[in-house]
C-alpha cells in the first residue's frame, strides 16, 4: 500500500462519520451519503497523489458534496433538496476538526436502528461509523465480502423504506434504543476479543475500533452509565491482549500470563471509565467492568478476590441473565470454593440444554472434572469441546489439554 493510500484510510477512518452524517442531515438520503463518501474516497485515491489537499477533511467532504449534487440533480423530483444543498457555506460549516457533534451520534441510532437484523447494524456500523471497507469487514467476521455488502445494502434499503429519518430520537427513545447500539459495539469487541473462527486468538483491529467507538459515544452520551461501563469493560479487557498470545500467537491462559505485559494505560482508562458508570448504580456491562477490573487490579490468579466476582456474577444474573453468565459464575465458584459446587451449576446448564452446540461448556466441566481427579471424563468432555471449537488455536489448547489426561 503507497504513502497516499495509506493518508487517504488514515482520513478516512477518522473524519467517514463526519462526513456520512453531515451529508444524510442535508440529503436526507443515508444510502444517497454513504455512497457519495465512498465515491469521493475512490477519487482521493486518483487525485491526492498529484495534488495533496490542504484541508484533507475538508477536500473529502467538499468532493463527496458535489458527488451527492450530481446525483440529485438527476432526480428531478428532489430540486429542493439540490437547492439547499448548492449552499456554499455548508463545506467550512461542517468540517470542524475539533467538533463531534450529535449528527455522528445520530448516525449510530441510525445504524442500529430496530429496523435492522443484528447483524445489518454490526455491519453499518462498522461501515458508515467506523469507516472500514467492506472488505476489512468481512475479513475481521471471517464471511465472504459479497455477505458483507448484502448486508449493507439491504440495511440501507431497510432504513430507506421503513423511513427512518436522520435524527437524534428523543431523550426517552433514545434511551429505549441504546442498547441496540451498545449491543452492536460488543458484539464488535467481542468478535475482536476473541475470534469466533479462524487461525487468530485476538482479531486486535477489530477490538479496537469498538473501543474507538465507545469513547466516540461515551463523549457524546456523557450522562448514560451503561455506555462508561461498556467502555470499561472494553478497555480493562483489551489491556490483557499484550499477554493472551504467545510469539507464535497460541493462547496464554490467564494463570500463565505475564501481567506484567498487560496495558497498563488501558487499565487506568479502564477504571477510570468505570468510576464514571458506578454513578448511579452499575448495569450489565458496568458488572462485567467491574469483574474485568478485580481481575486487573489482581497480582496474580491466585490472589484475586473471586468472593467478589462471585457476588458480581450473582448480581449480574439477576439483571442480564444467560448461560454464559452462569459458566462464568460457575469457573468463579470453583475457584473460591472448589470444582464439585461448580460442576453442579455446569450439569444444570446441561440439564436445561442452554447452550446447545457450544464448546463452552465441555470446556469448562472438562477441567472441572479433571480438577476432581475424573480423568477419563475429562478427557472425553474436553475432546468434545474441541470438536465443536471453530477457533484453530483454542481447539489447539483443547486438545493438548484432553492429551495430557491420557
Amino acid at each position: 500500500m503507497g504513502t497516499v493510500d495509506v493518508d487517504v484510510e488514515a482520513v478516512w477512518r477518522i473524519e467517514s462519520a463526519r462526513i456520512v452524517a453531515a451529508l444524510t442531515r442535508f440529503t436526507g438520503d443515508f444510502e444517497l451519503a454513504e455512497d457519495a463518501a465512498q465515491e469521493a474516497v475512490a477519487e482521493a485515491l486518483v487525485s491526492w497523489p498529484l495534488v495533496s489537499p490542504a484541508n484533507p477533511a475538508g477536500w473529502l467532504m467538499a468532493t463527496a458534496r458535489r458527488r451527492a449534487i450530481d446525483t440529485i440533480r438527476r432526480r428531478t423530483a428532489l430540486q429542493d433538496r439540490y437547492a439547499l444543498l448548492a449552499v456554499d457555506s455548508v463545506v467550512d460549516e461542517e468540517i470542524d476538526p475539533d467538533r463531534i457533534d450529535d449528527d455522528v451520534l445520530a448516525l449510530m441510532f441510525v445504524s442500529c436502528h430496530p429496523v435492522l437484523s443484528p447483524e445489518a447494524r454490526v455491519a453499518l456500523t462498522l461501515r458508515v461509523v467506523g469507516g472500514l471497507s467492506s472488505e476489512e469487514i468481512a475479513r475481521a467476521f471471517l464471511v465472504p465480502v459479497p455477505t458483507v455488502q448484502a448486508r449493507i445494502t439491504r440495511g440501507k434499503k431497510t432504513i430507506a423504506a421503513a423511513g427512518v429519518p436522520f435524527e437524534l430520537p428523543p431523550a426517552a427513545e433514545r434511551r429505549d434504543r441504546l442498547g441496540g447500539v451498545l449491543s452492536a459495539l460488543y458484539v464488535i469487541f467481542t468478535e475482536g476479543s476473541t475470534a469466533t473462527v479462524g487461525d487468530r486468538l485476538l482479531r486486535p483491529d477489530v477490538a479496537y475500533e469498538a473501543i474507538r467507538l465507545a469513547r466516540t459515544l461515551a463523549a457524546l452520551q456523557p450522562d448514560e452509565p451503561e455506555v462508561h461501563g461498556l467502555l470499561a469493560l472494553c478497555e480493562l479487557t483489551a489491556a490483557r491482549f499484550p499477554a493472551r498470545t504467545g510469539p507464535d500467537g497460541s493462547p496464554v491462559l490467564l494463570d500463565e500470563q505475564d501481567r506484567r505485559r498487560w496495558d497498563f494505560s488501558a487499565i487506568r482508562r479502564g477504571l477510570a471509565a468505570l468510576a464514571n458508570a458506578s454513578t448511579s448504580g452499575l448495569g450489565p456491562y458496568g458488572l462485567q467492568a467491574a469483574i474485568a477490573a478485580t481481575h486487573a487490579s489482581a497480582p496474580s490468579v491466585e490472589a484475586t478476590d473471586w468472593e467478589r466476582i462471585v457476588v458480581l456474577y450473582e448480581a449480574l444474573g439477576r439483571i442480564a441473565p444467560s448461560p454464559v453468565v452462569e459458566l462464568n459464575r460457575a469457573v468463579a465458584v470453583a475457584m473460591l470454593s472448589g470444582p464439585a459446587q461448580a460442576l453442579a451449576i455446569v450439569d444444570e446448564l446441561i440439564a436445561s440444554d442452554r447452550l446447545p452446540g457450544s464448546h463452552l461448556i465441555p470446556t469448562v466441566r472438562g477441567e472441572l472434572l479433571a480438577r476432581l481427579g475424573r480423568r477419563p471424563e475429562a478427557r472425553t468432555e474436553l475432546e468434545l469441546a474441541a470438536r465443536l471449537c471453530t477457533n484453530q488455536p483454542e481447539r489447539s489448547v483443547l486438545l493438548r489439554k484432553a492429551a495430557a489426561l491420557s
